[in-house]
């Protein structure tokens, strides 16, 4: 069940649940947020968007075999999907699999009222909230101005994050 969000809700951000007819938005959702690191690359224009369309079907397979009934919610604002969030629940803890948002979605709180809304869900439950970011998000920030800290190091590109409520 997927948490309340009432703090996203306030900024007119309504979540839905992500069917198979979602994946072309997910599919561009997730090249939008690999756009700078290829913009350097001397590759063709196809060939970037054929990579990119292999990588998001390789992380949501991934996402499929390794998170089965994760809560998977496309966000909507305005009618437009403007982004996903996908959680799952395990003792102990909520683990946010993937929380992104569309370019002109960035930027305006809605990110930081998703992670307040999880945090504020899991906090009465006693669960911390993990979640794995790439060393170079800049979003590593807003989780550590959250309360997030580096609990794992030792992930390759991306680090394990934790939350936990106060005591």
């Amino acid at each position: 069940m997927p948490p309340p969000l009432n703090q996203a809700a306030t900024l007119g951000v309504v979540p839905r649940p992500m069917s198979d007819a979602d994946l072309p938005f997910t599919a561009a959702l997730y090249a939008s947020t690999r756009s700078e690191e290829l913009a350097p690359l001397p590759w063709p224009a196809e060939a970037k968007q054929a990579f990119l369309l292999q990588q998001h079907a390789a992380q949501h397979a991934h996402y499929q075999q390794h998170y089965r009934g994760m809560a998977a919610m496309i966000l909507e604002r305005a009618g437009a999907a403007i982004g996903r969030l996908y959680l799952f629940e395990m003792p102990g803890e909520v683990r946010i699999v993937d929380i992104s948002l569309m370019p002109e979605a960035r930027r305006l709180g809605i990110g930081s009222a998703l992670l307040r809304d999880v945090l504020a869900d899991a906090a009465p439950r006693g669960k911390s909230v993990t979640i794995h970011v790439e060393k170079n998000n800049p979003a590593r920030t807003l989780y550590a101005r959250l309360g997030f800290t580096i609990l794992d190091d030792d992930r390759g590109a991306y680090d394990l994050w934790e939350w936990r409520a106060a005591a």
